[in-house]
């Protein structure tokens, strides 16, 4: 059986949780409080991950996957959430790419400075936080021209491309961002709940 170290509300972690339910895969949660330092432990560092992040995907054998992408990629392989075809599949990589690189750091950072972090911002925090609105929304918009063409975003149903931009995308009203004015990102947000397995970013009951 799986381990999932993870923190609740992260994004990053949701995404490895819903696909491992989607697949009907069992797992164990091991969850850990990063506003409290829990994944920068020694134990931690020399045992799951040097980088003191999680996701951390823990095998059976001991062996430890970092990186909510390279999680999802390796839960996926052989099932439809992750195309054989070569061009569908590299795609799959430009989405999954464009989420870490633009989506997270603007929707993912704005929420968590305003819905998890136990101190006070800092000038800077503050002072960036109108650029971080306005970059996420540039991110959305993006996204949302992407589900222009059908209803999932590689293909004609969901792949990991989808459940990795759906993890932070789903909760951007709890950074400021109003999805109103994203009419194709709402009817995907509500596809996903239609999913066979699907849970919310902070259940604990996967039975």
């Amino acid at each position: 059986m799986f381990t999932l170290h993870d923190f609740l509300p992260s994004g990053n972690g949701y995404k490895c949780r819903l696909l491992l339910r989607f697949l009907g895969l069992p797992f164990t949660l091991r969850e850990y409080d990063i506003t409290k330092g829990e994944t920068r432990t020694a134990e931690f560092l020399d045992r799951l991950n040097p980088n003191g992040r999680i996701p951390v995907l823990e095998l059976a054998d001991g062996e430890c996957l970092s990186e909510s992408g390279a999680i999802l990629n390796f839960l996926a392989q052989g099932t439809a959430f992750l195309p054989d075809d070569a061009w569908a599949r590299a795609k799959v990589l430009q989405w999954m790419f464009f989420e870490q690189y633009t989506l997270e750091p603007t929707v993912a950072v704005r929420r968590f400075w305003l819905t998890e972090q136990e101190e006070p911002l800092s000038e800077v925090q503050q002072a960036q936080l109108p650029d971080k609105l306005t970059q996420g929304h540039a991110a959305l918009a993006v996204l949302e021209k992407g589900l222009a063409a059908g209803p999932w975003l590689v293909g004609d149903g969901p792949t990991i491309a989808d459940i990795a931009l759906y993890g932070y995308a789903h909760v951007a009203p709890e950074g400021g961002y109003e999805l109103d004015a994203y009419p194709n990102i709402t009817g995907w947000i509500g596809r996903f709940r239609e999913i066979p397995g699907y849970v919310p970013i902070t259940q604990r009951d996967f039975s």
